[in-house]
Order: C-alpha cells, then structure tokens, then sequence
C-alpha cells in the first residue's frame, strides 16, 4: 500500500489541474446570428460603439459575443468578427465563421458608396443580389464568369415590410473603388444602386453554405461622373462610417425580429 501513495499523489494532481482547465475538447459557445464587419474604418465604429465588450481574436481579427433582448423579450446570442476588407479576407472569414460557429444566419453590416442619381448618402441598402464586377475573362465567355459569381439572395424569410430609408437592390462588388468612369455602365449593366469591396463574395461563401444571409450596407458617399468626395479625403468616409455604423447596430434588433422562425 505504500507504494501506491506517490502514484495517488500524482493522479489527483492531474485531476485537480484537468478541473482547473475545463472540459476538453469544448468548442465556441452557440449563436444565434453571426453578425459580420469588413473593413478596418468599419470596425473601427464598432469598437467605438461596444467598448466594454470582451474582445478576443481570430486568424483575420477581433470578435466578441453579445446578447440582444428583441422586443418579444427573446435573447439573441450574436457573435459580432472583424473578417477584414476585400474579397479574399471575406470570402475566408465568412467560411471561417460557417466553418467554427455554424450560424443559422449570416448578417453583414458595413458601408458601400452610391451612384449618384439612384440613391442618397446615409441611404441603406439591402442586398437582394450581389455581383462581383472585376472578373475579367479574355480566353471564354466574359460574361459567363460575372454570372459565375453572381448571387441572388433569397430573402423569402424575411417576415414584415423593410424601414423607412431602406431600399432593395443589387450591390455590385470589387477589389477597388468605383471609378467615375464606369459609373452608368454598371447601373444599365447590372442594375446596381451601389458599389462595395466585399459583398460579393459574403453572399457567394453564404449562398454554397446553404446558409441565411442578410446584408445592410449603408451608403457613406455618392459616386458620380465627376468623382466622390472621399477620394483623397479618407477622413470623411471614416466620419460617414461611424454615422453608418451606429444607424446599422441600432437597428439590427428590429431586423433580427423579422427572422421567420421555421
């Protein structure tokens, strides 16, 4: 029996330290909504919008968990990622969430600049198809490949009217910033309101995921034939976002209340 003591010894000090370190193997906590945010001035407002939230951080940036009580009294588990800006950033933080959370729905919240003469600054824009613009295709069919990665998004779930300042349409996306130049080809080619970096290939990672998605993206500057006042000026598009931004989070509860339950 004596002998015994010292292995005893040892194994209750490795039971004391597995309880100290939790369940093995435990995964991220389950949410509700995972509520996506692209650019660096984007989240940016965030932080400023949420400063006392515990911010932890992923392969492309910061997140946090938040609780939402909707007016039917019902909490809404959000998990709120900075996926970064671009269409590789968004399209491998979107299969990233999918992949680690598993959200029923998708939201992404985030700015876009308007073409001037279809919509106004501080407008919001809710993506009913997006289009990511800059694939250039010289060996096939050009137009094959834009419809390669177009997405229409089913928003059939949907429940009640949309808000006041919110108007459906085509988002259309790229790796750059509108160029005035192109601004009546894209609203007579696609039909867009609006141009972004990101939306595109969100919708496209939530489209093959079978998932939900909803995008707002607020308009923060007005693109036209003779350019945008934030070109060369990105202090006004930094002030125009946290506007944006505040107008988005405020309202996600209303929105979230208009998932139809299935």
């Amino acid at each position: 029996m004596k002998n015994r003591k010292p292995a005893m010894i040892v194994f209750g000090l490795f039971a004391a330290l597995a309880a100290l370190a939790g369940p093995r193997n435990a995964g991220p906590p389950k949410i509700d909504a995972a509520v996506l945010v692209s650019a660096d001035a984007e989240w940016s407002a965030v932080r400023s919008l949420h400063p006392h939230e515990r911010y932890e951080t992923s392969p492309f940036g910061q997140y946090f968990y938040q609780d939402v009580t909707l007016l039917d009294r019902q909490v809404c588990r959000l998990l709120v990622f900075h996926g970064g800006w671009g269409k590789v950033a968004a399209a491998a933080s979107t299969q990233y969430v999918i992949d680690r959370w598993d959200p029923a729905l998708i939201v992404n919240l985030g700015t876009c600049g308007g073409f001037e003469g279809a919509v106004e600054r501080y407008a919001i824009i809710l993506a009913a198809k997006t289009v990511i613009y800059d694939v250039v295709e010289r060996m096939g069919n050009p137009e094959e490949a834009i419809a390669d990665y177009s997405t229409t998004i089913d928003l059939g779930w949907l429940e009640g009217p949309d808000p006041p300042g919110v108007r459906r349409g085509v988002l259309v996306s790229a790796d750059q910033d509108a160029a005035p130049a192109s601004i009546a080809l894209l609203k007579s080619k696609y039909g867009a309101a609006a141009v972004d970096w990101e939306s595109g290939a969100i919708a496209f990672i939530a489209r093959r995921n079978k998932k939900r998605i909803l995008i707002l993206r607020g308009v923060t500057d007005v693109v036209g034939q003779k350019g945008d006042e934030t070109y060369g000026h990105i202090e006004i598009f930094r002030r125009n976002t946290e506007i944006v931004m505040k107008q988005l989070f405020t309202n996600l509860p209303l929105w979230l209340l208009r998932v139809r339950k299935d």
